[in-house]
C-alpha cells in the first residue's frame, strides 16, 4: 500500500499504511512488526527488553497480537506508553482486522465475554483467599520442621516430614503461579515483589526463568518450536505430527514405542531435581539475575540452617532431594494432564479461544480437585484469562462452555484419573504412530 518498504525510527510520526503481506513478511528474529488492535508496531528493539522476554513477544511477529496482548496485560493503559514509540502506522482500511486461520466472529463473541467478566468484577482478587493460602503453606513448612525436632529423625518422622514439605512446596507453586500472572495484586509490581519471595525465598527457583518460559507456553500452548514445555530434548515425541515426521526420518534417539512405560522413570521423578533445577542455576547466572540468585539461595540457606542441626549437611541435603522427587510427580502429574493429551502441532496461526482449547482440558471441579491441583483444573479458563484470579475460574467456566458450544468448539472435561490416565495412554498412542512410521514409511 505505498509504504510498507518503509521503517520508521522509534519516535517518529508514524504515518504508514499497511497490508498483511506486507507485516507478515517481518517475522524474523532480527525483523520483527505485529499488530495490536489494527495499528502496526516495530518492535524490533523493544523485544530484547521486553519483561516478558523476547521470545513470548516474538511468538506474534508478522501477526495480529491484539488477543494475547489483551489477555497478558491488566493494565493496557500503562502498556501504552512503551507503545507509543514503537508504532509505525496502521492497517489499510481495505485490510481485516485479524490474519491467518482467525475466525471473527470468535473473536467477536470471545472479546464480549472478557468485557461482559471485567464488568462483573471476576478480575478482582480476594485478598483474604490468597492469604489464608499463603498462612497454610506456612504452616506447613512449621509444622514439618516441629515434628522431626520435637519426635525425633526416625525414618518414619523424616517421611511424613518430607510428604509435609513437599505439599508446602507444590502448594508454594501454585501460589507463585498466581503472582506470576498478576492476578493477586493490582498494580504488577506488587505481583513482581511477591513473586520474586514466593519463588525465591519459599520455593528456590528463580522468578525471571519462570516468567519467560511460562509465557511462551501461554502464548502458543502445545506449538512445536514455540511451547518450551514441550521441548522433550527428542527423550519422547508428542502428538499425532511428531512421531510421523520422526519415524520418516527415522530418528530413534530413544525406542518411542515404549515411551509411555520409561516416561515414569524420567519426567515425573526428575524434572524438578534435575532438569528444572540445572536449567534454572544455569540462566540465572548466564543472564546475570543476580537478585533472583539472592532469593534462591535464601530459600536453601533457610532450609540447612533449621534441618543441618538436625540431620547433619549430607542429611539435610538427601531430604531436601527426596522432597524435590516427591514434588516433581506433583507437578508432573498435574501440569501434564490438562496439556499433553491434547492437540500438539505447529503454527496453525489461529484466533486465542480455538488456540487455546485445541491444547487444554478440564478436569472436574471439587474441593480437592481445585486445592490439589492449584486450580488448574480449570486449565481451559485459565487460559483464556490468565490475569483472572483463579477463585473466580468456577464463575466464567459455564459461559465458556456455551461460547465454545455456539461455535462448535470442543470443551473437554474429564475426572482427575482419567486426566492421569489419558497422559499414559497418549504417549502410547504417539509411540506407535512413530513405530509405524519408523518400519513401513
Amino acid at each position: 500500500m505505498g509504504r510498507g518498504s518503509q521503517l520508521t525510527e522509534p519516535g517518529r510520526q508514524a504515518d504508514g499504511v499497511y497490508t498483511w503481506e506486507e507485516v507478515q513478511r517481518h517475522c524474523n528474529r532480527n525483523d520483527q512488526w505485529l499488530v495490536i488492535n489494527r495499528k502496526v508496531y516495530n518492535i524490533t528493539q523493544w523485544a530484547k527488553r521486553h519483561p516478558g522476554g523476547f521470545r513470548v513477544i516474538g511468538h506474534y511477529a508478522g501477526e495480529d497480537a491484539t488477543e494475547p496482548f489483551t489477555a497478558f496485560h491488566p493494565d493496557s493503559k500503562f502498556v501504552q506508553k512503551f507503545l507509543k514509540p514503537l508504532l509505525i502506522g496502521e492497517l489499510a482500511a481495505t485490510e481485516p482486522s485479524h490474519d491467518g486461520n482467525k475466525n471473527a466472529a470468535i473473536m467477536q463473541d470471545f472479546q464480549a465475554l472478557r468485557t461482559q467478566a471485567e464488568n462483573e468484577g471476576l478480575f478482582r482478587s480476594q485478598p483474604l483467599f490468597f492469604s489464608l493460602h499463603l498462612g497454610h503453606i506456612l504452616l506447613l513448612d512449621a509444622l514439618a520442621w516441629l515434628m522431626v525436632s520435637h519426635w525425633g529423625t526416625s525414618w518414619t518422622m523424616t517421611f511424613l516430614c518430607a510428604v509435609i514439605l513437599a505439599t508446602a512446596q507444590s502448594q508454594a507453586g501454585w501460589l507463585q503461579h498466581d503472582f506470576g500472572h498478576l492476578s493477586v495484586f493490582k498494580k504488577s509490581s506488587w505481583n513482581h515483589l511477591v513473586h520474586k519471595f514466593v519463588i525465591g525465598h519459599l520455593k528456590g527457583a528463580s522468578a525471571n526463568w519462570w516468567n519467560h518460559r511460562h509465557f511462551q507456553h501461554h502464548a502458543k500452548p502445545n506449538v512445536f518450536t514455540k511451547d518450551p514445555d514441550i521441548n522433550m530434548m527428542d527423550m519422547f515425541v508428542l502428538g499425532t505430527t511428531q512421531p510421523v515426521e520422526y519415524g520418516i526420518k527415522k530418528i530413534k534417539s530413544l525406542p518411542y514405542n515404549h515411551q509411555h512405560q520409561y516416561f515414569h522413570l524420567i519426567a515425573p521423578p526428575l524434572l524438578l531435581p534435575v532438569f528444572y533445577h540445572i536449567n534454572i542455576v544455569q540462566t540465572m547466572i548466564s543472564h546475570r539475575l543476580w537478585v533472583d540468585l539472592a532469593w534462591f539461595m535464601s530459600y536453601y540457606v533457610r532450609f540447612m540452617y533449621f534441618y543441618v542441626p538436625l540431620y547433619g549437611v549430607f542429611g539435610s541435603m538427601g531430604l531436601l532431594l527426596f522432597v524435590r522427587f516427591l514434588e516433581s510427580h506433583w507437578f508432573v502429574w498435574v501440569t501434564q494432564m490438562n496439556h499433553l493429551p491434547m492437540e500438539i502441532d505447529h503454527e496453525k496461526h489461529r484466533d486465542w479461544l480455538s488456540i487455546q482449547l485445541q491444547a487444554t482440558c478440564n478436569i472436574e471441579q471439587s474441593f480437592f480437585n481445585d486445592w490439589f491441583s492449584g486450580h488448574l483444573n480449570f486449565q481451559i479458563e485459565h487460559h483464556l484469562f490468565p490475569t483472572m484470579p483463579r477463585h473466580n475460574y468456577y464463575l466464567v467456566a459455564p459461559r465458556v462452555r456455551a461460547l465454545c458450544k455456539k461455535h462448535g468448539i470442543p470443551y473437554q472435561e474429564k475426572t482427575l484419573w482419567r486426566g492421569f490416565a489419558d497422559i499414559t495412554e497418549s504417549l502410547k498412542s504417539s509411540g506407535d504412530l512413530w513405530l509405524d512410521a519408523y518400519l513401513h514409511k
